[in-house]
C-alpha cells in the first residue's frame, strides 16, 4: 500500500521544491541523496524512506548541480530560445527496491501501460539524468529502454552498458570501467608495484572493475596476490591479515565512498599501516573519506583517480542565491515520495566543498540533452519551432550524433553510447589532508600518461616497493615458484646461453653455432674462427720440410742414376727405387693442403695424394721384402713360383694392381663420402675451428689396402729376420714401419686430447714424419755406402756375402 500510495498520491503541491521545476520540455533526475543499506530484510512490499537513510554531501552537490544546469539553459537565450526545461528529479536511494521515482517518471497520467501502441501516449519526460551507480542503472534502466527514453548516466561505469543490444537508450558523460583500470595499469606499471591486492563492492560496478583488472594484467609481470568483495558483512580484520601474510604493499580499493568509509572504519581499529592505496574514481576526492585517514596514524600514501577538478561557472553563485531563498522542506508538503532532503541546515559552503567527482558528468548529461532538443526543435538563433512533436527516440537519435562545444570540451559519443571526450588527472592525498594533483591521462587525441613524482611524498620516504620476489640479477632467468610468476626463483644462464628478460625472463636462450657467451651473460658475442693460414710459422716449417723432402729425393734419384748398375741400387729395387722416390716426393703434395681456409677441394687433396701415391710405395716394399725372402729362402724351395715371378715381372703387376685398386677405393670414397669443410663447435666455446669432415666408415675402404701392406711387409721382414747383417733389406723395412705405426699412435693420442687448429700441423706433420721414415732409414744408408763405403758397393762384396750366407744354411 506504501508502494502505491508513493506512486499515485497526488497531495497538496508545493509552491517551491527544489525536486520539480516546471517546463515545457522536462528532464528526469535520479540521484541517490540518501544512500540505504541494501542488506535489510522485508516482511511485505514497500519502498525506502530515503530521508532517514546516511546522507551523501557529493551526491546532493551533483543533485544542485542538474538544478543549476537545467536553470541555466532556461535562463539561456542561444540554446533553447522561447522555450523552457524543467525537471522531476527523485532521490534514488537504492537498487533494490526504490522504483518509485523512476516509475513515476515513465508514466503517462499516472498509469503505466508498456505493452501499449508506441506512441499512442507520451511520457512527461524526454530524457533522464541518472543514475550514479551502476547497480542502480542496471535495476531501473530496462524500465527506460522500453520506450526508448534516453538515459544519460553520470556515473554507472560498468561495461555492460556498453552492449547496445540490451541497453539501446543508454547513454553516458562518465568513462567507462575499463579507462579507470587502464590508469591504474598505467600508476601499477609506473612505479613497479607488482604485487597487488584488489578490494571492490560485492555488485555489477565492483565485479566488473575486477574482470577488466584480471583481463588487462594477463600477459603482463603484474599479480593480483588477493581479491576480496566487500559488503556489509565482510570481515575487515581477515582481509588484512590475509593481505599482511601475503607482503602485499598495494591495495586497490574498486569502491563507492560508502563502501569505503566502512573499509577505512576498520582499517583505523586494525592499525593498518605502511600501504599505498590507490582510488578509483567513485571516491578519489572524498572529503569524508580524507577526514578519516587524516586520524589514522601510518596508513600509508594515497594516489587517486579522478575527473579533473573543472569549475562550472555561475554554480556558486547559484547555490548561495539558493540557500538564500525559501523551499520546501516539510514532508506533507511534498508531492512525492523520495523527494524530502532535509538538508536545510547546510550551508552554501559546505555545498560547494563538497566532493565534486562526476559534476562536468551532470553538467555535459543536462547540455547533451538539451542540444538535443535544440536540433530537433530546429532552434534559430531567437526562437524554436513550437509545432513539433518530441518523442523521447528523437531525443536518442541527436543524442549519438552529439558534436558541440562545452566548456572548451568537444561532447561527443562513441557508438556505445561512451563518451569521447574527457581525461582523468592522477591526484596524491598529503598529509596535511590536501589533494593534488600529480598526473594525466588523456584518452582521446593523444593517448598520453604522466606523473610527476616530485610532488608525490611517500609516507616512508621513497617509493614502497610491492613484488612477491626480488627481481633477478643480471643474467638469471626466472623459475616460477607456485601458481604466480610473480612469484619466482633465480637460476643463473649457464655459459652458451643468454637471457633476453625484455622478451622472455623465464628462458635462458641458446646462442647459436657461430656464437659464445659466458655464465650469466644477456648476450652472444662471436666466435673466432681459427684455421692454420700459410703464414703460420708451423705452417712455413712443415711446407719447408716437404720442400725439403722432394729436393732430397730428386738428389737420390740423381746419386742412384749415377750408380745405377752398382749392387746397392740393385739390392735396394733397382727402378723401383726411382718409383719409391717419386711416390713420395708426390705424397708429400698433401702438407701443401692443411693450411688456409678448408675447403672441399682442399678437403680432398688432403688425403688423395698420400693415401694414392703412399699406397704405391708400400706396395713397393711388399714386393722388395717379398723379393728378399724369395731369393735367399722361396726360390730353392718353390723353384716354379720363383720363375713364374720372374717370367711376369710379378712386382709390377703387383704394384700395378695395388695402384689401380687403390684409385678405385679413393674414387668410390669420394663419390658416396667426399670430404667436406667443417666448423667445430665444441672443443673450445669461444672458438670456431675450422678443418675437414671425413666419413671413417665411408674412409676404411681406402685404408685397407695401406693396412694389409703393412701386415705383408711386417710378415715377409719377419722371414727374412736371420738374412745377411750387411745385406738386410728387410730390417730396414721393417724400421721404416715401426717408425710410421710410432708417428700415427702419436697423432692419434694428441687429436684426443687436443683439437684445436694445430691440430692439423700435427696431422700434416705426421704425413711428413710418414715419409721421413722411408726417406731416412730405408735410402740414407744406402747413399751412405756409396758415397763413403764404396768397397761394399762392389759384385765381389755381395757375393761373397750370399756364399757365406748359402754355406750357412747348408750346414
Amino acid at each position: 500500500m506504501l508502494f502505491l500510495s508513493c506512486v499515485l498520491s497526488l497531495d497538496s503541491i508545493c509552491l517551491y521544491s527544489e525536486f520539480q521545476r516546471e517546463g515545457d520540455y522536462l528532464i528526469g533526475g535520479l540521484f541517490n541523496i540518501h544512500q540505504a543499506n541494501s542488506s535489510f530484510h522485508h516482511y511485505r512490499p514497500e519502498v525506502i524512506d530515503c530521508s532517514s537513510a546516511p546522507f551523501i554531501l557529493s551526491s546532493y552537490r551533483r543533485f544542485q548541480l542538474m538544478r543549476f544546469s537545467v536553470e541555466e539553459i532556461s535562463n539561456s537565450t542561444k540554446l533553447l530560445p522561447n522555450v523552457s526545461l524543467g525537471y522531476e528529479i527523485f532521490d534514488h536511494c537504492t537498487d533494490t527496491v526504490s522504483f518509485p521515482g523512476p516509475l513515476n517518471l515513465i508514466s503517462v497520467n499516472g498509469l503505466i501501460r508498456p505493452l501499449e501502441e508506441p506512441h499512442r501516449n507520451l511520457s512527461k519526460v524526454i530524457a533522464v539524468v541518472g543514475t550514479y551507480t551502476s547497480p542502480q542503472a542496471q535495476a531501473v534502466a530496462p524500465l527506460f529502454m522500453m520506450d526508448l527514453i534516453p538515459m544519460v548516466s553520470y556515473g554507472a561505469a560498468s561495461s555492460i552498458f556498453s552492449r547496445k543490444q540490451n541497453y539501446p537508450s543508454f547513454m553516458r558523460t562518465v568513462h567507462p570501467n575499463k579507462d579507470v583500470i587502464e590508469v591504474i595499469f598505467s600508476i601499477l606499471t609506473e612505479f613497479n608495484w607488482k604485487w597487488v591486492a584488489f578490494l571492490y563492492v560485492d555488485d555489477s560496478y565492483g565485479i566488473d572493475g575486477l574482470q577488466l583488472f584480471l583481463k588487462k594484467i594477463k600477459d603482463t609481470d603484474i599479480c593480483l596476490a588477493y581479491n576480496k568483495a566487500l559488503d556489509h558483512y565482510s570481515d575487515y580484520k581477515a582481509i588484512f591479515k590475509q593481505i599482511n601474510a601475503q607482503n602485499v604493499n598495494v591495495i586497490i580499493v574498486f569502491a563507492p565512498e560508502w563502501t569505503v568509509e566502512e573499509l577505512m572504519n576498520s582499517v583505523k581499529q586494525i592499525n593498518v599501516t605502511n600501504k599505498v592505496w590507490i582510488a578509483g574514481d567513485a571516491w578519489s576526492l572524498s572529503q569524508k573519506i580524507k577526514d578519516q585517514i587524516q586520524g589514522i596514524k601510518n596508513v600509508g600514501t594515497v594516489l587517486g583517480v579522478a575527473e579533473p577538478n573543472m569549475t562550472i561557472p555561475g554554480f556558486s553563485e547559484f547555490i548561495y542565491s539558493f540557500k538564500a531563498q525559501t523551499h520546501c522542506e516539510n514532508a506533507k508538503q511534498q508531492k512525492f515520495c523520495n523527494q524530502i532532503c532535509n538538508c536545510g541546515s547546510l550551508t552554501a559552503e559546505e555545498i560547494i566543498d563538497a566532493d565534486p567527482s562526476f559534476s562536468f558528468p551532470v553538467y555535459s548529461a543536462v547540455y547533451s540533452i538539451a542540444h538535443a532538443l535544440h536540433n530537433i526543435l530546429q532552434c534559430g538563433a531567437d526562437r524554436c519551432k513550437d509545432n513539433i512533436t518530441v518523442y523521447p527516440y528523437m531525443v536518442l537519435t541527436e543524442l549519438r550524433k552529439s558534436n558541440f562545444t562545452l566548456l572548451n570540451q568537444t561532447i561527443q559519443f562513441d557508438q556505445n553510447g561512451d563518451p569521447m571526450f574527457g581525461s582523468y588527472a592522477i591526484v596524491f592525498w598529503d598529509q596535511d589532508g590536501s589533494v593534488h594533483e600529480v598526473g594525466f591521462y588523456n584518452f582521446h587525441g593523444s593517448f598520453d600518461f604522466s606523473i610527476n613524482r616530485s610532488k608525490i611524498r611517500w609516507q616512508t620516504g621513497q617509493v614502497p616497493t610491492s613484488v612477491c620476489s626480488k627481481e633477478c640479477e643480471v643474467g638469471y632467468k626466472k623459475t616460477q615458484d607456485g601458481n604466480y610468476k610473480c612469484c619466482f626463483n633465480c637460476t643463473i644462464c649457464p655459459s652458451g646461453t643468454y637471457i633476453n628478460t625484455t622478451e622472455d625472463p623465464y628462458s635462458c636462450i641458446n646462442c647459436n653455432n657461430t656464437q659464445w657467451s659466458e655464465e650469466g651473460s644477456t648476450s652472444c658475442s662471436l666466435r673466432v674462427v681459427e684455421y692454420t693460414p700459410f703464414t703460420d710459422i708451423w705452417a712455413l716449417g712443415i711446407m719447408v720440410g716437404a720442400f725439403i723432402l722432394v729436393f732430397i729425393s730428386l738428389a737420390l734419384s740423381v746419386l742412384f742414376a749415377l750408380n745405377y748398375n752398382t749392387p746397392v741400387v740393385k739390392s735396394a729395387g733397382g727402378p723401383m727405387c726411382f718409383l719409391i722416390l717419386g711416390c713420395l716426393s708426390l705424397s708429400s703434395l698433401s702438407v701443401f693442403f692443411y693450411f688456409g681456409e678448408p675447403t672441399v677441394a682442399f678437403c680432398i687433396l688432403r688425403y688423395l695424394p698420400f693415401l694414392l701415391f703412399f699406397t704405391v710405395c708400400l706396395a713397393c716394399f711388399v714386393v722388395r721384402s717379398f723379393q728378399i725372402v724369395c731369393i735367399f729362402k722361396i726360390a730353392a724351395q718353390i723353384p716354379k713360383l720363383h720363375s713364374w715371378w720372374m717370367k711376369y715381372h710379378g712386382q709390377w703387376l703387383f704394384i700395378t694392381v695395388a695402384f689401380v685398386t687403390q684409385a678405385i677405393f679413393l674414387l668410390i670414397n669420394y663419390i658416396y663420402a667426399p670430404p667436406s669443410s667443417k666448423m667445430d663447435i665444441y672443443w673450445n666455446p669461444k672458438k670456431i675451428i675450422l678443418g675437414c669432415d671425413i666419413d671413417f666408415k665411408a674412409a676404411l675402404i681406402s685404408l685397407v689396402l695401406p693396412l694389409l701392406f703393412c701386415f705383408l711387409c711386417f710378415v715377409f721382414s719377419y722371414m727374412g729376420k736371420d738374412l745377411p747383417k750387411n745385406y738386410n733389406e728387410a730390417k730396414a723395412i721393417t724400421f721404416c714401419l715401426l717408425l710410421l705405426i710410432l708417428t700415427w699412435i702419436i697423432f692419434a693420442t694428441g687429436s684426443i686430447l687436443y683439437q684445436g687448429k694445430y691440430i692439423q700441423p700435427l696431422q700434416s706433420l705426421a704425413v711428413l714424419s710418414s715419409l721421413y721414415s722411408f726417406l731416412l732409414w730405408y735410402f740414407f744408408p744406402k747413399c751412405y755406402i756409396i758415397i763413403f763405403q764404396p768397397h761394399k758397393n762392389t759384385h765381389r762384396y755381395f757375393q761373397n756375402l750370399i756364399q757365406s750366407y748359402t754355406k750357412t744354411i747348408s750346414q
